[in-house]
């Protein structure tokens, strides 16, 4: 099973041994996922179950904040009524809690192997500015080298901040430009160069290095993990 549904505690039959049986039959791909060194998107979904297994057992339910932002409010809403009708039949509220005691420890064995693999990607990550870093650094180039593979992946980066209950928070959006193979001896300075010769659309833009020392998956590893790092760096600087 390569994915568990958002309501997959409470829709369809409520039953332990069938519940037991769709968790481990999930838990088992990701953990081969993990196993082929693929990231994303299994670890944050494990880290959106295991928080709303945790919400559930402190009695805070489905929390609409631990929602992925594609959810609707109509999802959200059907959810909230499944538990109110559940949460008055006595026998299916045992049952539910027998189910989230069983899955929370395999969700948290299972999320410190992720956090392990995603800790050891990001310690052969090296980020770098490249040429004179602008003042403004919201948006600009991120060159992601994969040094074994000698492919530079060069993407434009755009930074937005949102608002929530406690803090804002920074998210970064690539978009892809294009891959260009590593010459011995070319310089990263004359590569940015070359792309604002080519990519006129930024007037000064921020241009990242991340050299990437591990030949792991790009779009679910290499990738990911970057972003991470990048957008952690701009929201330092601009604290």
């Amino acid at each position: 099973m390569k994915s568990l549904a958002h309501n997959w505690l409470t829709e369809g039959l409520i039953d332990f041994e069938y519940k037991k049986y769709v968790l481990l039959a999930y838990l088992k791909n990701v953990q081969s996922e993990f196993e082929a060194t693929r990231l994303y998107p299994y670890l944050s979904d494990l880290v959106f179950h295991y928080q709303n297994l945790l919400s559930f057992k402190e009695g805070k339910h489905f929390l609409r904040q631990n929602f992925p932002k594609q959810i609707t409010q109509a999802d959200f809403e059907k959810l909230r009524l499944q538990y109110e009708i559940l949460v008055d039949d006595d026998e299916i509220m045992q049952t539910l809690e027998e189910i989230v005691e069983f899955a929370i420890p395999n969700f948290r064995s299972l999320l410190k192997e992720g956090k392990s693999l995603y800790d050891y990607v990001e310690s052969h990550l090296e980020l770098s500015i490249v040429g004179i870093a602008p003042l403004y650094q919201e948006e600009g180039y991120l060159m992601l080298y994969e040094e074994i593979l000698k492919n530079i992946q060069v993407y434009e980066y755009q930074v937005s901040i949102f608002e929530n209950l406690e803090n804002p928070y920074r998210a970064i959006h690539l978009q892809y430009l294009e891959t260009i193979p590593k010459k011995i001896f070319e310089t990263f300075e004359n590569l940015k160069l070359a792309l604002l010769r080519k990519y006129t659309k930024l007037p000064n833009p921020a241009t990242y290095l991340i050299v990437a020392k591990v030949p792991y998956p790009l779009q679910e590893t290499l990738l990911p993990v970057a972003k991470r790092v990048l957008v952690r760096h701009l929201s330092q600087k601009a604290a």
